[in-house]
């Protein structure tokens, strides 16, 4: 990965799973100046995703330099970015480096965080009025 690029991180700040997630893979200790936004935020980059009919709903974003990954692609890109670096992300590298794995297991992590999201009472992101 070409550290020079900017990364942005999109991600639901009010799912415990989703903010666990992103600190567990240690982004910014492995990647340098990786820039973690909460979907749920009035931010620049929010904006940007919801124009171009992206739904955070739907996954999160990894935004590297001008490229925007969504769902099980912005997972593969995570998992390339940190690589096999430590237990956690030694398992993430290995389940999210292949696109065939992510694509086939990250429906069912997004469900996951929409039911823990309705266990919780917290509203969807694309709820919240832009």
């Amino acid at each position: 990965m070409n550290s020079s690029r900017k990364i942005s991180v999109v991600y639901d700040g009010e799912c415990p799973v989703c903010t666990t997630y992103v600190s567990m893979l240690r982004l910014k200790e492995l990647a340098g100046d990786v820039q973690l936004i909460n979907a749920r935020d009035d931010h620049p980059l929010v904006t940007e995703i919801k124009q171009q009919g992206i739904s955070l709903d739907d996954g999160m974003v990894v935004k590297i330099g001008e490229q925007l990954h969504h769902g099980d692609q912005a997972v593969q890109q995570l998992a390339l970015i940190t690589g096999p670096s430590g237990v956690v992300n030694r398992l993430h590298y290995w389940i999210f480096s292949s696109a065939w794995r992510a694509k086939v297991i990250y429906p069912f992590l997004r469900a996951g965080r929409n039911l823990l999201l309705r266990i919780l009472r917290r509203s969807p992101i694309d709820s919240k009025s832009n």
